[in-house]
């Protein structure tokens, strides 16, 4: 007979791995598999964001970063580095130390918590029905390597993450065409660094290399720049990219092939607004593919139970996370709503709480953006563009960091926060933020959003001072046009 469960979760990235562990807190008897490998070879929990996605990519930006201060703004607060120089593979070492502490944690965590852990492919299948043709128990085969074990639970919770969206024409290779993976894991700069897609992912990395002496140049097909942001905030990064930070930044262009060559690699691209499609190419000794990911669907067995995907492959699930099918739910970045790991651990916790009977929920208005650049930008809420659209009467009140103490002393005074709310209600409709520290920030917009506050109550909050937050506090009060400090 097969191993029972009450609750078998795919996947151990930041959905699926929180999801089990609140099961089991809930009394769920509970397993959680998973099929990530090390470059080692072993099992490594975490899914994307530990291993190959939102800790390490943090922990190069912040040695990137490092880095850049040293060189550049260390000499205004009176220190002088001589003979300054950068040791990429102690800089990646570092990373991965990071990344074995916390994959290692997850599987500590899911030990404490006793739930049970299976490295392998998990498949659906059908299962046994009762009575009434209900599902009571759906089966799950589990495959690692030459192994295959079959187990059984009353629920499933699928959390299988995504993987990179590919480009047809650019095979990744993680040698010189590169995706997340290979894009964290360079142990030299590339004289010359391309990246295909000016998102999230784009930024991030073709930022940090650039820190690291890299000449990156960031192609990206739609017209517009950092279109999900507010489009003040976009045009603000924009120019500090380019102006401060030297990245080049191509909008709106149209790739007609890519060429490896020996030395290098070429990319032909026209601009899209040219009708006579002049093709320019660029020259780079390594290209890195950022356009996007896809939810990781395939191989699951979605066809073997009658699990409903739509025509990008997400499966489909109501406002509770629940699949067409009984009993199986779907959370993170399979499922609609912004690919982010703490949206996906929150739809976790929800959907193990409405398991145990109790009220789940994820207000998906309500989460935080962020993008690790210098300056950081984050964001909750709708951006001025949508409530123009949606016809929404609005206040805007704005405040620059370079008016702020706390900034000043930092020497981090690019960016600004600004506070959208109703003009009729003043209840706050979204806040956007560009500067130091944005990620921190926005917390407290999440905060007050949750709980429908107003423009005026922020305003009325004291704010420790000297403190980054006092910029919020300013927007807040410019809401009404009574900021002080401007």
């Amino acid at each position: 007979m097969p191993q029972s469960f009450d609750v078998a979760v795919i996947g151990a990235g930041p959905g699926g791995y929180v999801a089990a562990i609140r099961c089991a807190q809930l009394g769920l008897n509970t397993v959680c598999i998973d099929e990530w490998k090390s470059p080692q070879g072993k099992p490594s929990l975490g899914g994307t964001c530990l291993n190959v996605g939102c800790i390490p990519s943090k922990a190069l930006l912040e040695s990137s970063e490092n880095f850049e201060r040293a060189a550049h703004k260390f000499a205004s607060h009176g220190i002088r580095v001589e003979g300054l120089s950068i040791d990429i593979p102690t800089m990646m070492s570092r990373k991965d130390k990071i990344v074995t502490g916390f994959t290692g944690g997850v599987a500590m965590l899911l030990k404490k918590n006793k739930v049970a852990s299976m490295h392998g492919h998990g498949i659906l299948l059908k299962g046994s029905k009762d009575e009434s043709g209900n599902h009571n128990l759906w089966q799950i085969e589990v495959k690692n390597g030459d192994k295959t074990d079959t187990i059984e639970a009353k629920h499933i919770i699928i959390a299988t993450g995504s993987t990179p969206r590919p480009l047809p024409f650019a095979q990744v290779d993680n040698e010189r065409i590169l995706d997340n993976t290979g894009a964290l894991a360079m142990t030299e700069a590339p004289k010359r660094l391309g990246v295909i897609g000016g998102g999230v992912i784009g930024l991030e990395m073709g930022s940090m290399w650039r820190r690291l002496g890299s000449e990156v140049s960031i192609l990206e097909a739609l017209p517009g720049f950092l279109t999900a942001a507010d489009e003040q905030v976009a045009k603000e990064a924009k120019k500090i990219f380019t102006r401060e930070s030297g990245l080049v930044i191509h909008t709106g262009i149209r790739i007609s092939g890519i060429k490896t060559g020996e030395k290098s690699i070429t990319i032909e691209y026209a601009n899209a607004g040219d009708a006579d499609g002049n093709v320019q190419k660029l020259d780079v000794d390594k290209l890195i593919i950022a356009v996007g990911r896809t939810p990781h669907t395939h191989g699951l067995g979605a066809e073997n139970i009658g699990l409903k995907l739509d025509d990008r492959g997400y499966i489909e699930v109501d406002s509770e996370c629940r699949t067409n099918l009984s009993n199986i739910f779907a959370v993170g970045d399979v499922v609609r709503g912004p690919m982010l790991a703490h949206k996906a651990s929150e739809e976790g916790v929800a959907v193990a709480e409405t398991i145990a009977g109790q009220p789940g929920h994820v207000n998906l208005d309500t989460i935080p953006w962020v993008i690790y650049t210098s300056p950081e930008i984050a964001w909750v809420g709708k951006t001025e563009q949508q409530l123009k659209t949606d016809g929404v009467q609005y206040k805007a009140g704005q405040f620059p960091f370079m008016a702020n103490g706390r900034a000043r002393a930092l020497g981090e005074t690019g960016g600004f926060v600004k506070v959208l709310a109703d003009a009729h209600t003043d209840r706050i409709l979204g806040i956007h933020i560009i500067g130091p520290y944005a990620s921190e920030l926005i917390a407290e917009a999440v905060m007050a959003m949750e709980f429908a506050a107003s423009s005026e109550d922020i305003a009325r909050i004291v704010h420790a001072h000297p403190s980054l937050s006092e910029v919020l506090h300013e927007a807040a009060l410019g809401v009404d046009k009574r900021a002080i400090h401007i």
